[in-house]
């Protein structure tokens, strides 16, 4: 077991893409001064992805690559990670996993305003319809640290940045990790 000596906690924000993941972790980076990764830029200038995906049009992450580039940063403390997918983050990585959900017909709009056509369009509806993420994160992590939030305009964003910070303020890092 190693000595945990993070002073500031670290916070996975996942959810189907066009909830809001980016506008929230930035807005929680701000308010809070912790460092904001978007996993997606990451993989991209890092190159950490092993080819294309043509039907869903985007990269195959490698996720041991991208565990291996984040660790001495997670270890550090003071992260908030964005990324619509989160099982095979490292469990000691966090000490909040926030699942941001979005109505149907307000992700709708969301996705087909970035161009999500198609099966990339329906597959992510089915995905916050059935609600996956949750269930992702549920069977990933401690069920105490993971939160469902919901996130369908600027004022669930704007309270959410808030009761996040609160947590923040009350949050102690653990003695130990495994």
């Amino acid at each position: 077991m190693a000595q945990n000596r993070r002073t500031k906690p670290n916070i996975l924000v996942t959810g189907t893409p066009g909830t809001g993941k980016t506008t929230m972790s930035s807005l929680l980076a701000d308010a809070a001064q912790l460092r904001h990764i978007n996993v997606g830029d990451v993989v991209k200038e890092k190159n950490l992805y092993d080819g294309w995906d043509e039907n869903l049009e985007c990269h195959f992450i490698n996720e041991d690559l991208l565990c291996d580039e984040l660790e001495d940063m997670m270890e550090e403390g003071g992260n908030i990670v964005d990324y619509h997918g989160c099982e095979f983050f490292p469990e000691r990585w966090f000490d909040r996993v926030v699942v941001l959900q979005t109505s149907n017909s307000v992700l709708y709009d969301r996705l087909s305003n970035r161009g999500y056509m198609g099966s990339k369009l329906s597959n992510n509806i089915d995905c916050e319809i059935f609600q996956l993420l949750l269930e992702e994160a549920r069977g990933s992590y401690k069920e105490d640290i993971v939160v469902a939030l919901q996130s369908d305009s600027i004022d669930d964003i704007s309270r959410n940045v808030a009761s996040l910070s609160e947590w923040m303020r009350s949050w102690q890092p653990n003695s130990i990790v495994s």
